[in-house]
Formats: structure tokens, sequence, C-alpha cells
């Protein structure tokens, strides 16, 4: 029998430019559900207690914000987006992309 492992994106966030595409990919899905998820799987490669740490954030409240069932406030969102060592950027949505 074939030993498979469960898939964890944690394990590839290692630098800023693989956080900063995965959660371009995130945010470009307009899910808020899963953009959470993704954000989720950030803190954790980074470490929940870092993250609380650099944010001022407690723990608890990251994990909830974070859940997927929940709407985190965009200042908390733009909290741990920084201290994840990327930034949020706009671009010009594209023709194409506009009248869709």
């Amino acid at each position: 029998m074939v030993k498979t492992s469960k898939f964890d994106a944690a394990d590839y966030l290692k630098t800023p430019a693989a956080i900063a595409a995965y959660l371009t990919e995130a945010l470009e899905t307009d899910d808020p559900a899963y953009i959470c998820v993704a954000l989720d799987a950030v803190a954790r490669a980074k470490g929940i207690a870092n993250i609380a740490k650099a944010t001022g954030l407690g723990r608890e409240s990251l994990y909830k914000a974070f859940s997927g069932t929940s709407r985190p406030e965009f200042d908390t969102v733009r909290k741990v987006i920084g201290s994840f060592g990327v930034k949020l950027v706009a671009e010009p949505i594209g023709e194409e992309e506009k009248s869709g």
C-alpha cells in the first residue's frame, strides 16, 4: 500500500516571494473563506505565536479570524499581511477581466 501524507501549503511557504504568489492567487479567487484559509496557512508557516507578537493580536483571535467561518476586520488582515513580509497592492483590471 502506498503511504501518502496530507498536503499542507504551509510547508512550502518559506520565502516572501512564495507567500506573495500564494496570497495573490487566493485573493484572485474573490472567495473570502478561501482567502482566510490562505492567510491561515501563511500564519502557520510563519508561526502563529510570531504573528501574534508582531501584530499585537492574540493567538486565539488569529485562529478565530482565519478559521474560514468568520470575516476578519480589514485592519487585522492588513496587520497580519504586513507581518508576513509582503504588502497588498492594487493593479488595474485587464479589459478581458473587466468585461467578464
